[in-house]
């Protein structure tokens, strides 16, 4: 049986560099993405060039029926998914909690936690030894902020990866028996544009002044532990949360 994963978000930053880490050990891979087609069309090519089969899906991971069509092509186009990667996710906006908006603190609990457990529901119906499946890997991405709280700067961010914390291990106890491993990766910050697209461009360089490691993370530093987390080698891991943070 052919190993097939979803990453969500999988057009950019670390969902990229995790879906072209996936193709090198062998997965067909489905990129999801929300808005930039070109971008994705070209990791999809990006993958197909190491030899696994690979497409791009238009889903967005907030829309329960968006999430339906995306399992439901890749079902028809690479069949059975045995990976999935929660990568999608937006900060949604840099202030105080007290200035917040009602959007953006909907958006990004939508995306970031709604998103991930309606995927999590389609992967599991497929998985499900007990539905017939072969077992699979699901995979959250959190956030070292879940853990430090990120005030004046996230606090709602951080709020919606801690409950992708909780989510990681209680659905790791619920599905354990169908040969389903759930775990997440608490990535620190990482030199993505999701900062930019939050209005804090300067974050991750202000981060490196201070990080233990002085540096933050690179895409690939992130992909190397989610794939870890899906491999053999990580075959006892399940309610796992790793941190990959640069000793933040």
């Amino acid at each position: 049986m052919r190993r097939v994963a979803i990453i969500t978000g999988a057009s950019r930053g670390i969902g990229r560099a995790t879906a072209l880490l996936a193709a090198r050990e062998g997965y067909d891979v489905c990129i999801n993405y929300k808005e930039d087609a070109a971008a994705a069309e070209t990791v999809a090519g990006e993958c197909k060039s190491l030899g696994v089969r690979s497409t791009a899906y238009r889903a967005d991971v907030a829309r329960r029926d968006d999430v339906c069509a995306l399992f439901s092509h890749r079902d028809e186009v690479l069949g059975r998914v045995t990976l999935l990667v929660n990568n999608a996710g937006i900060i949604g906006q840099a202030s105080r909690l007290e200035d917040l908006t009602e959007a953006a603190l909907d958006e990004t609990f939508a995306v970031n936690l709604f998103g991930s457990v309606y995927c999590a529901q389609h992967a599991i119906a497929r998985m499900s030894a007990s539905k017939g499946g072969p077992g699979g890997v699901i995979i959250n991405l959190s956030s070292i902020a879940a853990a430090t709280g990120s005030p004046n700067e996230y606090v709602h961010y951080a709020a919606s990866k801690a409950a992708i914390e909780a989510l990681t291990i209680g659905l790791s106890k619920e599905v354990g028996p169908d040969n389903i491993r759930v775990n997440a990766v608490r990535a620190g910050t990482t030199d993505t544009e999701i900062h930019a697209r939050s209005g804090n461009p300067g974050r991750p360089a202000m981060v490196a002044q201070t990080a233990p490691l002085r540096r933050v993370a690179t895409p690939e530093d992130i992909a190397q532990a989610v794939m870890w987390l899906a491999s053999d080698q990580a075959g006892f891991a399940s309610g796992a949360i790793l941190s990959i943070s640069g000793g933040l």
